[in-house]
């Protein structure tokens, strides 16, 4: 028989069971090594990076180093650096030739995307728990970015600094995207905090760099270092160091501020060693610049691709001056006093000590020149804003502490939001999207604000002008007041869609011709002046093409896969929809239903031939008959309203007059409704759509007699189509807000 366990029994027990469970956590934590990426990409921040490798390998015991190489170590004209990581005694897990060369902007977009195609691979065979990623280049960017999509945890280091150019966008974007974070001065850690990180996730623990260069650069050895790279008669601070890189945001100015530089350094007459600048859009046209002032020629002048970083410390440190925009000038070159003078816009932002002189708008030659005279041999206190040379040790402690079983999604530290805060999300939440419709007609010219379901919120109406000047100033008008309603509406816009009468361009948003209802209308960029009004995107397409739109997104075309829209107006138009995609055809006349012939010897169309369905069925057309009939006196019958009080005999007429038992009349609309169900058979027979949709005034009166011709004449397998009239009381205005909503819910236009 089993004794009971009691009440306090139990309790030991559990307790007991918790430290057994605690304990064997401990002991395979203990066991296991933190397997930790060192990704480097240039030699800047190798110099960085390095320290902390030395680290990592000091401490087999706790830590497994896998290094990746990639970016410009690895290319001839920056001096193959990745050669300097081998002659330090790291084995490179990976070498990822990830550099597109063309140094602009577009190299450098490329070079992203190439690292991002490569990363994957090589993450994934290494599976390290933390990769360490250091500033603020857009190789790092790359590497961040893959690391988070692999959910990868990400150590940042000099995070939370500010400087001039796209550096610092990158540089946040980094810290976004990274788990943990090792600044370097106290203000950078506050910019982190106000940036939302978890401040329990950020060590202040200063430049790594700092370590090594605070240590080494009292060298004995400093003079032969600096006769190897400036000749047998240069002495100690009788030279200068220059080192310029390109401002990506501003290529042509980083590269006239170069030019001056070197000019201006060409007139002080002192030896001079000039460092290739980095790999940045704009590189190329510096070197350029160089070589054009023949610097590797020069006498006073040494020109070199790399120096190894020990060495680059003890030419730094014993200069007289330091001339550039590199980082090295405000933050290495601080730690010995060495004067600087820190051109242009790249390092604004960042702390400095007292031995930089800043020429920001370094716009003349002799301005530069005057600040090396100013700067030129001094010394000053040494600055240790960046580091203590303690940042290795306090990092390598911080890796120690990284739980791996603690969640890997990172959280954000925001700030308390006020109550009163609370009803802004709401009404952005309430607010209602939509797009901005234009409808130019031979008559009218209309705007609407359409929402995302397809409600007309607000339209307006006015007269369409006879000029281009006067059309366009008035649409401008019109766009802008409803833009200034649509906040008063609460209603977000989107774009812009236009609709108008005859053939346009949708790529390039251009009218290429315009139908005669339309005066001076032909080979117009419609796009562009209301985008730059508006700054709104902004679509265009034929009033067809927009019916066929609209039937799709908000009409019987709704989930339909083939379909055509035929409107039936003042003119005859349509939209073909084939396989989900508005068909445009080679030279964007496809869908010109109207002008479909169904006769080789039928009436004059207004496009110049003759038989077109247009010709026989549209309201222009049938106008042309109810006036010839009035004016036969044929029209009239009885029960018919008076014709001589009307302004003018219209289509309608005609309709009433068929309705009320007028033979002529009659005999003109069956005639009407022949050609165009003739067209639409045809239309059945090429592109066999599986729906067709009558729009417009007149889509009533023509579904019957379409549907009794299909019936007749079409092919048996096309017989069993159906011919359904639109609900859509604005297909044109819809149809040219569907092209707006599309593309804000990302479906294929």
């Amino acid at each position: 028989m089993m004794r009971s366990i009691g009440p306090q029994e139990l309790y030991y027990l559990r307790m007991q069971r918790t430290r057994e469970k605690t304990d064997k956590m401990e002991k395979s934590k203990a066991m296991r090594k933190l397997r930790v990426c060192v990704a480097t990409c240039n030699r800047a921040d190798y110099s960085k990076l390095a320290p902390i490798m030395f680290g990592i390998k000091a401490n087999p015991d706790e830590f497994e180093l896998e290094v990746v190489v990639l970016g410009s170590h690895l290319i001839d004209d920056y001096g193959n650096t990745f050669r300097m990581i081998e002659q330090d005694d790291f084995d490179i897990g990976s070498k990822l030739h990830t550099i597109v060369r063309g140094e602009d902007e577009a190299a450098m977009v490329e070079s992203v995307g190439l690292a991002l195609v490569k990363l994957p691979d090589v993450l994934h065979r290494l599976r390290p728990d933390v990769l360490v990623v250091h500033g603020d280049r857009f190789d790092a960017l790359a590497l961040a970015t893959a690391a988070a999509l692999m959910n990868i945890r990400i150590l940042h280091l000099e995070g939370g600094e500010v400087s001039g150019t796209i550096d610092d966008s990158i540089r946040h974007a980094i810290s976004k995207l990274a788990h943990y974070h090792a600044c370097c001065t106290r203000t950078a850690e506050q910019h982190l905090i106000a940036m939302c990180e978890d401040h329990t996730r950020i060590l202040l623990a200063g430049c790594p760099s700092y370590d090594k260069l605070l240590a080494a650069h009292h060298r004995d050895d400093y003079m032969d270092i600096i006769r190897n790279w400036l000749g047998d008669n240069v002495k100690e601070h009788d030279y200068i160091v220059a080192l310029q890189h390109p401002v990506t945001t501003d290529i042509k100015n980083s590269v006239k501020i170069y030019e001056l530089m070197l000019d201006a350094l060409i007139s002080f007459n002192k030896r001079t060693l000039v460092l290739f600048p980095n790999i940045d859009a704009g590189s190329k046209e510096m070197v350029r610049v160089m070589r054009k002032k023949g610097v590797e020629q020069h006498p006073n002048f040494r020109a070199v691709k790399h120096v190894p970083f020990e060495q680059f410390i003890q030419l730094v440190c014993h200069a007289g001056a330091m001339i550039g925009n590199s980082s090295c000038g405000v933050r290495e070159a601080g730690a010995f006093g060495t004067p600087v003078i820190n051109l242009g816009s790249r390092q604004t932002g960042r702390e400095t000590g007292e031995n930089v002189l800043h020429v920001r708008d370094a716009d003349t030659q002799n301005k530069i020149y005057h600040a090396l005279e100013l700067q030129f041999g001094k010394r000053y206190p040494c600055s240790k804003i960046y580091g203590d040379g303690n940042a290795v040790p306090r990092i390598m402690k911080f890796l120690q502490a990284i739980d791996l079983d603690e969640p890997l999604q990172k959280t954000f530290c925001f700030p308390p939001i006020r109550e009163w805060d609370i009803s802004q999300d709401i009404d952005h939440i309430l607010e209602t999207q939509g797009a901005l419709a234009i409808d130019l007609g031979g008559t009218n010219l209309r705007v609407a604000i359409v929402s995302m379901r397809g409600k007309i919120v607000k339209k307006y109406s006015q007269g369409n002008p006879k000029t281009y000047e006067a059309r366009i100033e008035l649409i401008l008008k019109m766009c802008a007041e409803a833009v200034f309603d649509a906040v008063h509406l609460n209603c977000r816009i989107l774009g812009v869609g236009v609709s108008t009468g005859g053939r346009v361009n949708p790529q390039e948003g251009v009218i290429l011709h315009s139908t005669k209802l339309i005066q001076e209308w032909s080979s117009i960029d419609i796009r562009t002046p209301i985008s730059d009004a508006l700054h709104l995107p902004v679509w265009v397409d034929n009033d067809g093409n927009c019916a066929a739109l609209a039937e799709k997104k908000f009409g019987h075309g709704k989930g339909v896969e083939n379909f055509v829209t035929i409107i039936t107006g003042t003119g005859i138009g349509g939209g073909i929809i084939q396989h989900n995609e508005l068909i445009h055809g080679s030279t964007f006349c496809a869908a010109e239903l109207g002008h479909i012939m169904v006769s080789l010897d039928g009436p004059e169309c207004m496009c110049g031939s003759r038989g077109c369905i247009e010709a026989y069925a549209s309201g222009m057309a049938l106008q042309k008959e109810a006036k010839r009939l009035h004016d036969e006196e044929l029209l009239e019958v009885e029960g018919m309203v008076d014709l001589k009080k009307a302004e003018s005999v219209g289509a309608i007429h005609l309709i009433n007059a068929a309705r009320l038992g007028n033979s002529k009349a009659g005999a003109v609309l069956r005639t009407a409704g022949m050609a165009l169900g003739v067209g639409i058979v045809n239309i059945l027979h090429v592109v066999n759509p599986s729906l067709v949709i009558l729009s417009g005034v007149l889509a009533a009166h023509y579904q019957a007699p379409v549907q009794q011709v299909i019936g007749q004449r079409a092919l048996t397998s096309a017989q069993r189509i159906q011919v359904l009239t639109s609900d859509l009381e604005e297909p044109a205005l819809l149809g040219a807000a569907s092209m707006v909503l599309d593309y804000t819910t990302r479906r294929i236009y």
